[in-house]
């Protein structure tokens, strides 16, 4: 069993033990009560996605590197497709959804599978926005244009660039680090995720004053605090995975959190302008793959440009 072999399988076992015992406490906390509560069956909803979401990352892990593009590429097309959805798009930008599904989605993540990175890197931010809005033109409307055309610029740019830049870790040539880039994405995936959930547990044991009631009522200064300095000592606990030292990944994974979680507040922004709860239904207790990955647009290029920036080769 190889370097990596051995860390991957101690990541995964060390999370499945962590869901087994939430499992267990959920199940427990559920058994006590003696009538419904709404937290603690939210918890365990959100506790039984967690399985299905780890089982599909871990068998995406198994297949190999192309694998794991091809996963966050499907996840892409789903976020794209969610907010879109939730877009006033019309008729008229018919070229532009075909563009952006059809040539931005799949060349994005061709050029990352080919670790071009000269031109993954601007190809959406440059040529895809340049783009969008000439095929938005062909119909020939111009009511609302510029709003239509940001919407699917916008949605371009969070979903699929950003999204893009985790498995954009891959083609990262790190020093002492060949052939272990699956782990900073799990590296990344589990902190973000990390961050939300135990802000969402301070928020519930210890929240009284909220951040931005109009914006995320549920977010709270407890919980924001709690939970990002929680989130920052694990993954400062977790360098053995990374090429970082504890310092530097407790800074990073600082870094991350506050990242994850200004990026929960801007979609949350985009969601109550919307005037929905939730991005979607697709994952029970979750809501849309939205709802589960806002965090992770934001922190994701940050990361991702930090990481090749001072640790290339």
């Amino acid at each position: 069993m190889s370097h990596f072999q051995y860390d991957t399988l101690l990541l995964f076992l060390g999370i499945g033990l962590f869901l087994l015992v939430a499992t267990i406490i959920g199940q427990l906390l559920k058994y006590r009560l003696t009538s419904p509560n709404s937290v603690i069956d939210n918890l365990n909803t959100r506790i039984n996605a967690w399985w299905v979401m780890v089982a599909i990352i871990g068998l995406a892990f198994w297949f190999g590197q192309l694998a794991v593009i091809f996963l966050f590429f499907v996840i892409s097309a789903l976020a794209l497709r969610e907010f879109l959805i939730l877009t006033p798009i019309n008729r008229s930008d018919f070229f532009a959804l075909i563009f952006a599904f059809a040539v931005a989605l799949p060349v994005q993540y061709i050029l990352v599978a080919l670790a071009w990175y000269g031109l993954f890197s601007i190809f959406i931010p440059v040529y895809a926005f340049l783009f969008l809005a000439i095929f938005a033109t062909i119909t020939g409307s111009t009511a609302n244009f510029l709003a239509r055309i940001a919407d699917v610029q916008w949605g371009l740019m969070i979903t699929v660039y950003c999204i893009s830049c985790v498995p954009a870790l891959l083609v990262l040539d790190i020093e002492n680090y060949q052939g272990r880039n699956l782990l900073l994405i799990a590296y990344l995936v589990l902190i973000v995720q990390l961050s939300d959930v135990l802000q969402y547990v301070f928020g519930k044991l210890f929240g009284k004053h909220k951040i931005s009631p109009n914006v995320s009522p549920s977010k709270t200064i407890e919980g924001f605090i709690g939970g990002v300095l929680s989130a920052s000592f694990i993954g400062a606990c977790m360098c053995w995975i990374t090429p970082f030292t504890f310092v530097q990944s407790g800074l990073i994974s600082l870094m991350i959190t506050l990242l994850g979680f200004m990026g929960g507040l801007v979609m949350s922004a985009i969601k109550r302008d919307r005037g929905v709860k939730d991005w979607g239904k697709l994952i029970g207790g979750h809501g849309g793959i939205l709802d589960r990955f806002d965090s992770i647009c934001f922190a994701a290029p940050i990361f991702f440009h930090i990481v090749r920036y001072f640790w290339l080769e």
